[in-house]
């Protein structure tokens, strides 16, 4: 049997030192951290980009599948998805976590030890947070801060028309990797002796589990002196994300279907479960990709990156916004994407 600390054994302020006694700071910018009323940081003369997510058990996650380590990843992954769509480097971030009795001390152990994972990864400071008991379930709550020179952030409404649309890596796969996991659960409930069968299926299942912010990009268009006109990060569907951006600057666009990037394994998983690569491509959400709009003058550039496709161009309002498909039609681009209701 492994062994199970019960949580009040320790105390809330116990709970929280030992959750937290191996947490080092990174930032030169933090000077108070976890331990006091209130974090401290120093900005040096930068701006401040702050974001906030919540993740409830049911809602957003699964622990049938889940693996609580990878969930702690996730948390904080995807909260950094939001500085990166701004163009902002995290630095910071705060988790607020409740739980019910059905959590033991090392359930949790295994949790930080995902949170603590992205935060070396991606060079961030754990910087506080609260805990406490929840009547059923696990809900999460993390605030993420990042900095940015004085007015270089990238909103979702400086779109021009005749921009080009990029977007990084590829689309659809978070999607259907929960696609496949929703049948394996099926499946394993109603035969728990049937073992899961996910061989050859990392890319799909890594997209769900284990998300990446795309710092990387961020840092390849500063590197590049490519300043995005708009930017989001791909959370709900490339459609209703690209029709966020043109409501919030005002124009249309035109998305070439044959242009979407989509990995062969997403498209070989598409096809076993009877659904269009395109259509998870642009409804399927969770990507955490950035999708982001460049000026014509930035084009040469952006071709010298290989995570970048350039998938269309924005045009004036009246034109609206629609997918063009490989045959010439025009389909008018709908929101049929991730509904938090």
């Amino acid at each position: 049997m492994e062994e199970r600390t019960e949580i009040e054994s320790l105390g809330e302020f116990g709970l929280i030192n030992h959750l937290t006694q191996n947490n080092e700071t990174k930032q030169a910018s933090t000077l108070l951290s976890i331990g006091d009323d209130a974090a401290v940081i120093d900005n040096f003369g930068r701006q401040t980009v702050i974001s906030t997510d919540m993740l409830v058990e049911g809602i957003h996650f699964d622990l049938m599948y889940t693996p609580l380590k990878h969930l702690g990843y996730k948390a904080v992954a995807v909260n950094l998805s939001d500085l990166c769509a701004m163009m902002a480097t995290p630095t910071h971030i705060t988790l607020s976590i409740a739980f019910s009795n059905r959590f033991s001390v090392e359930a949790l152990d295994e949790f930080y030890e995902g949170v603590y994972a992205a935060c070396e990864k991606y060079n961030v400071d754990l910087i506080g947070g609260d805990t406490c008991s929840s009547q059923k379930g696990f809900i999460i709550s993390v605030t993420a801060i990042g900095e940015v020179t004085n007015n270089q952030f990238v909103t979702r409404s400086g779109a021009q028309p005749n921009d080009l649309i990029c977007v990084s890596g590829d689309l659809g796969a978070a999607y259907l990797g929960l696609q496949l996991l929703e049948r394996e659960k099926r499946i394993y409930l109603e035969n728990p002796n049937v073992q899961p069968n996910l061989q050859m299926k990392e890319h799909v299942i890594g997209r769900i589990l284990k998300p990446e912010p795309r710092l990387d990009i961020v840092e390849w268009l500063q590197k590049n002196e490519i300043v995005p006109t708009s930017m989001m990060d791909i959370s709900d569907g490339l459609s209703s994300d690209m029709l966020h951006i043109c409501k919030q600057s005002n124009v249309g666009c035109i998305i070439y279907d044959e242009k979407l990037p989509i990995h062969n394994e997403s498209k070989e998983m598409a096809m076993e479960f009877n659904l269009s690569g395109t259509s998870c491509a642009l409804n399927g959400g969770e990507d955490y990709e950035l999708l982001f709009t460049i000026p014509q003058s930035a084009y040469e550039k952006i071709l010298t990156s290989e995570q970048i496709s350039i998938i269309g161009y924005v045009t004036p309002i009246e034109e609206g916004a629609h997918l063009l498909t490989r045959q010439g039609n025009k389909h008018k681009l709908t929101a049929q994407g991730w509904n938090a209701f």
